[in-house]
């Protein structure tokens, strides 16, 4: 557990895995009259949800559990912690998180000690993803859009990257001094990380494109990505093809490319001869 001044408890969930690194990042802030709120009570260990609870006591008690998204390992702790504290758990909506009391709109706003709390939708990673922006701190509590070391993965069809990409650029508009994501470290350059990741996903595209381009008949899934990821061990490729599928899915959606069968792809001919490659 650790602090970051007044403004948030930092508690690593015991639930490491090779898709959450270390584990989850469950964060407590806020306190005061309206009491404190819990993100991402990753895991239903006793210990984890006995530092939980410390820590929303030392805060005035927790009255609010978030979840950003419904992947498991983001509220693992959350309905036992709900049984034992009697609050509820809220999310963007109860498809995504089913042992939701209450959906959250974009723009929703969580008193938070001094400061405020504002939920923003958004999708990519998850349809139901949410981050949240402590607004006077200019902290963002971004769940699964970043990461503390490496990518994020997207996986069709609850992931989309058109959106994916959307929700990072939304954040280039605001002055965020960190980012704390649910897996991995803080991230203290918050801008250049942005660019970071936009940047990545173009070059990776551009691959998939350069690829479709020189097989005018089309190539299917598992041969692009035998092309494109000739670094890493042929055992991560099916996790690779998901985010081959997520890139593709996303040209189809822009008219770039086409496939019949989300298997066999091809490259749709730009009818002024040029393309841009550019995302």
């Amino acid at each position: 557990m650790s602090e970051n001044g007044t403004a948030y408890t930092f508690i690593l969930a015991p639930n490491a895995s090779i898709m959450t690194g270390a584990g989850t990042n469950t964060i407590v802030l806020g306190g005061g009259e309206a009491g404190a709120l819990v993100i991402d009570p990753g895991d239903e260990q006793e210990e984890h949800l006995a530092a939980i609870i410390r820590a929303g006591e030392q805060r005035g008690g927790i009255r609010h559990i978030l979840i950003t998204h419904g992947h498991p390992d983001h509220l693992g702790g959350a309905e036992e912690l709900r049984q034992r504290l009697a609050v509820p758990i809220s999310a963007f909506s109860r498809q995504g998180v089913p042992c939701a009391d209450r959906e959250i709109a974009d723009g929703t706003i969580f008193p938070a000690g001094n400061d405020q709390l504002r939920a923003i939708h958004t999708p990519g990673h998850r349809f139901d993803h949410l981050s949240f922006w402590l607004e006077q701190r200019h902290i963002l509590f971004a769940g699964d859009l970043l990461a503390g070391s490496g990518t994020v993965v997207i996986i069709p069809p609850e992931g989309d990257m058109l959106d994916y990409l959307d929700s990072l650029r939304r954040f280039q508009q605001l002055p965020i001094k960190e980012i704390v994501p649910a897996h991995g470290p803080i991230i203290t350059d918050p801008q250049q990380r942005l660019r970071t990741y936009i940047e990545h996903r173009q070059q990776r595209e551009q691959q998939i494109i350069a690829v479709l381009q020189a097989h005018p008949q089309g190539d299917d899934l598992s041969s692009i990505v035998q092309q494109i990821y000739t670094d890493i061990d042929p055992r991560l490729h099916v996790m690779a093809a998901q985010s081959v599928k997520a890139h593709l899915l996303k040209l189809a959606r822009e008219g770039k490319a086409h496939s019949p069968d989300d298997e066999h792809w091809t490259i749709v001919p730009d009818p002024h001869g040029l393309r841009d490659l550019r995302v």
